[in-house]
């Protein structure tokens, strides 16, 4: 079994705000800080998914939305029956 290489540790500075800059390749990226002792810290980037679209993550609703994708991409969007599919989804006129 190998075992991963780490690249040596850097030394930073927590300034007067209590802030450490990790460079410009992460600037504006979200990380998860974690404590595990006084001291010491993990932090890992992360991508966080608001509560309101999580559902689009779950396996069932990823697989419909693949399906739909791949049925758009066989139907060609058109508009030549717009008065029909209007009627049957009760959007009529009134």
């Amino acid at each position: 079994m190998a075992i991963a290489a780490h690249p040596p540790a850097t030394v930073k500075v927590v300034g007067a705000n209590g802030q450490i800059s990790l460079g410009k390749r992460y600037a504006g990226r979200q990380v998860l800080v974690e404590e595990y002792e006084p001291g010491v810290w993990l932090v890992r980037t992360a991508t966080v998914v608001p509560d309101n679209e999580r559902w689009l993550h779950e396996p069932k609703a990823a697989a419909d939305l693949q399906a739909a994708i791949a049925w758009s991409l066989d139907h060609a969007a058109s508009d030549s029956d717009i008065e029909d599919t209007l009627q049957r989804l009760g959007h009529g006129q009134r």
